[in-house]
């Protein structure tokens, strides 16, 4: 529409008025960021804006010289009349739904989310999601399909850490793959860390460090090369991208058990493809009933949806009486495989 706020073009999602663009995926004068992940934060942008919380993993994804301003969560600034905030995703470290507001008209542009189910506990290594009341609110669909429920984070880590111990009373590592970016850091968090050692791959430690920063308490983890007694890795559970497995370093581990962890990992036909012992079913974005619950809390009447299940999703939602429509963008070409 002619008056809309956030609009589509070649180099991404743009704001007409305010003459910026949010997770660009060409080079831009100036881009907001919701995230780090690398389908939403690119090189090259001559200006960048994002969360305080976040410039840690954006310096050390994208380079140390960016130019880069951090805001707070809620914290709001002004550019040629519009008004930007960013607020808790859920996603990652420093996530954020990016609120534009011009001449009475409020949009939200969510980025990638995940909300926590009532009574769970929140994720201890990002801000939990908080709803943005809006007037229109732009959607991710990545696990926009019924079947996409996850279980509690409870459950969850009881089944790795259940896993890690057989494998360590072994004396085979138990090597876990995963999301080198939120994915990993999540493990870190969550697994019962007196188990044994935690060994993680070189595209992991820079990011443990990034996360540690930023005040996240992880376990101590180690890389091979601090490693000088090979009897280590027995016990040991290692957090490596999905690139690594089958290739020379992963041979150093011995005998080991492999598994994944990723969203993807609720369809049994994705663990067979990857001929993986475990599939652990981990994800950092919202399953179908968290999709529905933050549509609902923004309180928006018109809904846009971009990568993903997006007909499924846009269907679902003019069936319930939405305006809902999409957005072609070049999200979700997650470089780590199944890494969602």
């Amino acid at each position: 529409m002619p008056d809309d706020l956030i609009v589509q073009r070649p180099e991404g999602l743009y704001c007409p008025p305010g003459d910026f663009y949010i997770d660009p995926w060409r080079r831009v004068e100036r881009a907001v960021i919701t995230h780090a992940h690398a389908d939403h934060a690119r090189t090259g942008h001559a200006h960048y804006l994002a969360t305080a919380v976040s410039e840690g993993l954006l310096r050390a994804r994208l380079g140390a010289d960016i130019h880069l301003q951090g805001l707070a969560y809620g914290e709001t600034v002004e550019h040629h009349g519009v008004r930007i905030s960013l607020h808790p995703a859920g996603h990652v470290l420093g996530s954020a739904q990016v609120r534009v507001e011009h001449q009475g008209r409020v949009w939200v542009a969510s980025g990638d989310y995940r909300t926590t189910p009532a009574g769970a506990v929140p994720d201890r290594t990002c801000a939990p999601f908080e709803p943005v009341r809006c007037d229109v609110f732009i959607t991710e669909s990545t696990f926009g399909l019924p079947i996409y429920r996850w279980r509690s984070d409870a459950e969850l880590f009881g089944e790795i850490n259940r896993w890690w111990q057989d494998n360590a009373e072994t004396g085979r590592a138990s090597v876990l793959s995963c999301y080198s970016l939120g994915k990993a850091q999540r493990i870190l968090a969550g697994v019962d860390a007196s188990i044994g050692p935690i060994v993680c791959h070189g595209a992991v430690e820079p990011l443990n460090r990034a996360y540690r920063a930023a005040g996240v308490a992880l376990p101590d983890t180690l890389q091979v090369s601090d490693v000088s007694d090979p009897a280590t890795f027995r016990r040991a559970l290692v957090l490596c991208p999905g690139s690594a497995l089958g290739t020379p370093w992963i041979k150093r581990f011995g005998d080991f058990s492999d598994a994944f962890a990723s969203g993807w990992m609720q369809v049994r036909g994705w663990r067979r493809r990857g001929g993986l012992d475990r599939g652990f079913v981990l994800s950092d974005h919202a399953d179908w009933p968290g999709l529905l619950s933050a549509i609902g809390a923004s309180g928006a009447e018109r809904v846009i949806v971009t990568h993903g299940s997006v007909p499924v999703l846009v269907r679902y939602l003019q069936e319930q009486g939405l305006q809902a429509e999409s957005f072609d963008t070049e999200y979700g070409d997650e470089t780590e495989a199944t890494g969602a």
